[in-house]
């Protein structure tokens, strides 16, 4: 099936399906046009089926570290493998790097403390969060994607147009 033009040049086009789709996979829903909600399940649905297929790939490696007495230790780290790298480097292509939000009751410190080894939450969040979770759904229902619906709310009042929620299942 030939993708919609959504009335905007490429470049626009593109920017808009990444947006959405980064939104949608941080927050798990979007209010949008029907068009745009099915334009953007194909693009989030290849990247966490990407992110499920490359998810478990990871090397344990030993790597010297200077502790803060100044020693040379040898310490075991988990690194990506070289699908997942891959994988990683291609959904950072799709969608754009959102960060953590401090809450409200969270103070600085703890905001810091709890943010100071994530550099891209978004991906950290799909791999770590998403992809294990479809996995494991994927592996129950004996079924491969299907990770979104999209609710139909009706027209919007100011331009008619039909708007949906789209939503990870």
């Amino acid at each position: 099936m030939k993708p919609k033009k959504l009335g905007r040049p490429t470049d626009q086009r593109d920017a808009i399906l990444r947006n959405l789709a980064s939104v949608l996979l941080w927050n798990g829903r979007v209010e949008t046009t029907v068009t745009r909600a099915k334009s953007v399940r194909s693009v989030a649905e290849k990247i966490l089926t990407k992110a499920i297929n490359t998810y478990q790939d990871t090397l344990k490696v030993e790597k010297e570290v200077v502790n803060s007495k100044g020693v040379k230790v040898t310490k075991k780290v988990l690194v990506d493998g070289p699908k997942k790298l891959a994988a990683r480097r291609a959904i950072m292509s799709k969608v754009y790097d959102l960060h953590e939000v401090k809450t409200k009751e969270e103070t600085k410190r703890a905001f810091t403390a709890r943010t100071k080894d994530i550099n891209h939450p978004l991906i950290e969040k799909i791999f770590n969060e998403l992809a294990p979770k479809y996995a494991k759904r994927a592996k129950e229902l004996k079924v491969g994607g299907g990770y979104t619906r999209i609710l139909k709310l009706g027209n919007r009042r100011g331009d008619d147009a039909e708007v949906a929620i789209i939503e990870l299942v």
